[in-house]
């Protein structure tokens, strides 16, 4: 059988997970290791205009329905 070197992201690879059990372990359950929550006083344009492009289309559908 032919021997396997161990590379360098073998190494990092089998750093990561036994981190990642023993942070289990510690926790009891998955820690979440980024993801910035947005904030809902913070200006966003983007979502802004979003709301405003479906407005005039779900207006005429009401409008359309009940009359």
């Amino acid at each position: 059988m032919k021997q396997r070197r161990i590379t360098e992201q073998d190494y990092i690879k089998a750093n990561r997970k036994a981190s990642r059990e023993e942070e289990i372990a510690q926790h009891g359950k998955p820690v979440n290791r980024g993801g910035v929550r947005k904030s809902k006083k913070k200006y966003d344009r983007n979502s802004e205009k979003a709301t405003l492009k479906r407005l005039p289309f779900l207006y005429l559908g009401s409008v359309a329905k009940s009359g």
